[in-house]
């Protein structure tokens, strides 16, 4: 299993460290405080209209951010084939 850094404030480590119980790791803690989430624990919450809703709107957060790696893209582009033409 691999592991990840992270940064926490000053505070959320202390609060962290409060909660390690002798013998666990900073990832046990994690684990134990905080559990997954399972989705087929809200399926049914939203009625059809508030799900139609949320799907457009996540629909169009994701168009905006693909434009925007679009446009991201041709401006590097763009400028690596102006500085290679000098």
């Amino acid at each position: 299993m691999g592991t990840k850094t992270i940064s926490l404030t000053e505070e959320a480590y202390e609060r962290l460290k409060a909660a390690k119980k002798e013998g666990e790791s900073f990832s046990d803690v994690v684990n134990r405080i905080s559990p997954g989430v399972r989705l087929e624990e809200y399926w049914g919450v939203l009625d059809d209209d508030a799900a139609d809703e949320l799907r457009e709107t996540v629909a169009e957060g994701r168009d905006r951010r693909g434009a925007v790696r679009s446009e991201r893209r041709e401006r590097i582009t763009s400028e690596l084939s102006d500085d290679a033409e000098q």
